[in-house]
């Protein structure tokens, strides 16, 4: 096993305050592919403390969003049932002496960092609530001053050896304290993470890049609770091909809308996981194939730059490939009943599943035929064979009409597909014309709508 002895406990923490989209679904998957390669267990943890912002329908929606990529979770938390434990971690970071008050505005902290940055200085908090003596904080409370909280980081560089960057490190000396603890109480991200990864056992954090420098505050929290940190691995994030990144509130690309339009999880699942990666982006057929070729030591550095045509071309080599039995049910949904052999004739002309229905009215009617060439149109009308058609009838058929008028190629296919269809584009009309058969077929040749 990749971890040794110990099976993985991996986790996918999204803050249910919007849609979770592509760029999601790539640490999501990364996480829940790794869990079930390795025997391990995925969890889903909503970062649901900041009860403003966060839904209930939010995450609703991550979780059947999940579902539907085929990567459910073994268990799901919400924070907001496990304040507790978050008000414990911070009464022993407090007998600890590493999480101390500060009262400060958010106007006099803004004023502070231009002074600092104008006189060319890195705009670190000073630390100046360090200096209060309990007079003072006894004068400040009396003014209607609610501390907030902020944890003391020890002066020094903390390394690690990350799953995907290699080894890491950051100099504390160059952060500021940060807020754990709001002047409300509430929490912010930082405490409550590294609690439940304490106290839920997670292994490894596989995440975005832009974590990376968490991760050294993270590992001192961890180590001031007692704990030992988690593994940490940073993935390039996902950025659109003009370099602009994600969000969830956005709605841009969000796994409910692609599903909506009808592209395939494991389109979307394959681009997520190989973009940026060491391997070849291909359309991969199961979670499991897809699982074994994930390499974290072998991700990119550089953005995975999402490119929606990329997932147009992937998405239509798994249609072309679908089996009937797989997109029965999802066909019956849309009213399309022309069963295997309607979906075998069209499906190599689709990009998304969906697109289907547009081709069912060619085959049932009613269309308005496009008659555009009527001498060759009757003479076709006359030469049609009786039923019933079979997948030759098409070849016999325009053999017989070519060599009645001199036709050939282009000349000859294009007025019968527009006769027959009303469009000069589509499937093989050898699989398409028994299915339209010879009554829709002869009133088409006709002119006629049917």
């Amino acid at each position: 096993m990749l971890w040794g002895a110990m099976a993985p406990v991996l986790r996918f923490a999204p803050s249910p305050t919007g849609l979770i989209h592509i760029g999601n679904a790539r640490t999501a998957l990364l996480n829940a592919l790794l869990a079930r390669r390795e025997g391990g267990t995925f969890i889903l943890r909503f970062d649901d403390t900041d009860a403003e912002r966060s839904r209930a329908e939010y995450a609703e929606a991550t979780e059947r969003d999940l579902a539907w990529l085929g990567i459910p979770p073994d268990r799901v938390h919400r924070q907001s049932d496990r304040l507790a434990i978050y008000r414990d971690a911070a009464d022993r970071l407090r007998a600890a002496g590493r999480l101390y008050p500060a009262y400060e505005t958010a106007e006099e902290l803004e004023r502070r960092r231009r002074l600092q940055l104008a006189r060319g200085e890195p705009p670190i908090y000073d630390r100046a609530a360090l200096r209060l003596n309990a007079a003072d904080r006894a004068r400040l409370g009396s003014e209607g001053r609610r501390p907030h909280w902020r944890f003391r980081l020890e002066a020094r560089t903390v390394a690690w050896n990350d799953r995907v960057r290699g080894p890491s490190h950051v100099d504390c000396a160059s952060l500021s304290d940060p807020v754990l603890v709001r002047e409300d109480e509430s929490f912010l991200y930082t405490l409550p993470s590294v609690a439940d990864d304490l106290a839920m056992g997670i292994t490894d954090v596989i995440r975005g890049e832009d974590h990376v420098t968490n991760t050294a505050v993270q590992i001192q929290i961890a180590e001031a609770l007692g704990g030992s940190p988690p593994a940490f691995g940073h993935h390039n994030l996902r950025t659109t091909t003009g370099g602009e990144g994600r969000s969830k509130r956005s709605g841009a690309l969000a796994l409910k809308s692609l599903r909506e339009s009808g592209y395939e999880p494991m389109a979307i699942a394959s681009l997520a996981v190989l973009v940026g990666s060491a391997e070849a982006v291909r359309a991969v057929a199961s979670l499991d194939e897809l699982a074994r070729l994930v390499d974290l030591a072998h991700l990119s550095r550089a953005p995975a730059k999402f490119d929606e045509r990329e997932l147009e071309a992937l998405n239509a080599r798994l249609v072309h490939e679908m089996p009937y039995s797989a997109i029965r049910d999802r066909l019956a949904e849309l009213g399309v009943d022309g069963g295997e052999p309607f979906w075998l004739a069209v499906r190599a002309n689709l990009t998304r599943w969906t697109e289907a229905a547009e081709w069912w009215p060619v085959v049932a009617g009613p269309i308005r035929p496009v008659r555009d060439d009527p001498d060759l149109a009757e003479t076709a009308l006359g030469l049609l064979p009786p039923g019933p058609w079979t997948g030759e009838t098409w070849r016999d058929w325009t053999r017989a009409v070519a060599e009645a008028t001199g036709r050939k190629g282009r000349a000859l296919f294009m007025p019968l597909r527009l006769a027959l269809t009303g469009l000069d584009h589509g499937p093989d009309l050898a699989a398409l014309l028994p299915l339209i058969g010879p009554e829709r077929a002869q009133a088409r040749l006709a002119g006629e709508v049917a």
